[in-house]
């Protein structure tokens, strides 16, 4: 059997992993829990593993490949095992950087194919639950949502 040590390093070299995946992957191997600690500081201290690092690559990917929202962004990085404040910390660095509405803007002409306006009620109520499963805010939902269907007001109502 390996050591947890190379395999950590083998996992890391085919993507970035966090400390709690890289944890169950190795303990999922058969792994000695002590081994794969003393494994997981040594990562550490080489900055082969760094849930800094991967909280930025998760951001980037979500944001730039699936053009997913702030709230989507962080529960993806949560999910990674990374703490809620290093997630909430690589979501406002990234967001600082990005328009935000711009990013809802791309996810929006992507689903609906360009940019032809919203033809009804369900597809706008349609197109209001796909972006905030997608983790944009609930009011620059309905903006620009609004704006596609051509009409400048909208009650909340319109989106249930």
């Amino acid at each position: 059997m390996s050591s947890p040590y190379i395999d950590g390093l083998k996992m890391l070299g085919r993507r970035e992993l966090s400390e709690t995946q890289i944890r169950q992957r190795l303990l999922r191997k058969g792994h000695e829990a002590e081994a794969v600690e003393d494994a997981i500081v040594r990562l550490k201290a080489e900055r082969a593993l760094d849930d800094t690092r991967v909280a930025a690559a998760i951001a980037r990917t979500e944001t730039g490949i699936k053009r997913r929202g702030k709230l989507r962004v962080r529960r993806q990085i949560e999910s990674a095992g990374i703490a809620p404040a290093l997630a909430r910390q690589a979501v406002d660095d990234l967001f600082g950087e990005l328009d935000g509405d711009e990013l809802l803007q791309a996810a929006l002409a992507r689903r609906l194919r360009g940019d032809r306006p919203i033809e009804d009620d369900r597809e706008f109520q349609r197109l209001y639950r796909y972006l905030t499963v997608q983790g944009f805010e609930s009011d620059r939902i309905l903006s620009a949502l609004n704006a596609r269907r051509g009409r400048g007001t909208s009650s909340p109502d319109d989106a249930e």
